[in-house]
């Protein structure tokens, strides 16, 4: 799976670059509209895997252009960012599709959390759901926690295969130590990182002699499956 792309439409330019900055430091691939008509001509030419809408914009509104972009697409999730804090407006937002509402100003901790929580719910909708991968000479059994081929095979703890599903659902793209975690464990304590280092060791020691496949520490940051 490529880098997450996100559709972001701002008209505040200030805002708008705060907003995408922070996204791409986090590895997000952003495509930054400021009105909602270049917005739906730039979905309508890419693939998107999240939407991040403002409501109040010249030429289409956020609502229009949510509306369309459901025409278009049934599962994309949808996140409003609006300065409208009436009730009435959140559940119209709602009703048009959209995942979430988030009033500003608000947290970019918090709209990274929400934008990592649906799209690990859209992956694993996506995936539901592949249960035999290929990785190198290797079948991937994730139900039967087994890697195997016509001369062995290799029984993996529960985490082990997780985390390896985890990697493949995730190929060549950045994961934080904490995404890792949070998405294993659902916390990020530090005896559970320690567990992760163990599971990563021995998932290297497997996969050793497989040509173009390693799992890449970033110092500092998480690791990224690599498949060339």
């Amino acid at each position: 799976m490529n880098q997450a792309r996100i559709l972001y439409t701002e008209d505040d330019a200030t805002l708008a670059f705060l907003t995408k900055d922070n996204l791409e430091q986090n590895y997000y691939e952003v495509r930054h509209c400021e009105d909602g008509k270049s917005g739906l001509e730039t979905f309508k030419n890419g693939a998107f895997d999240i939407c991040i809408l403002d409501i109040m914009m010249p030429k289409m509104d956020g609502f229009e252009l949510a509306a369309e972009i459901r025409k278009l697409d049934t599962d994309v999730p949808i996140i409003f960012l609006s300065a409208k804090t009436l009730k009435e407006d959140r559940i119209k937002g709602l009703r048009l599709g959209a995942d979430d509402y988030l009033v500003k100003p608000f947290s970019i901790e918090e709209l990274l959390l929400k934008i990592e929580i649906f799209l690990r719910r859209s992956r694993k909708n996506t995936a539901m759901e592949k249960s035999v991968y290929e990785i190198g000479k290797y079948q991937f059994d994730t139900k039967n926690f087994t890697l195997f081929n016509e001369t062995e095979k290799i029984s993996l703890t529960q985490r082990e295969a997780d985390l390896l599903k985890l990697f493949l659902d995730n190929k060549n793209v950045v994961l934080k130590r904490e995404q890792i975690l949070t998405s294993l464990w659902g916390d990020d304590d530090y005896f559970m990182g320690r567990s992760l280092d163990v599971f990563i060791s021995r998932l290297r020691k497997i996969l050793a002699n497989e040509k173009g496949i390693a799992i890449e520490n970033l110092h500092g940051i998480g690791f990224r499956f690599f498949v060339e």
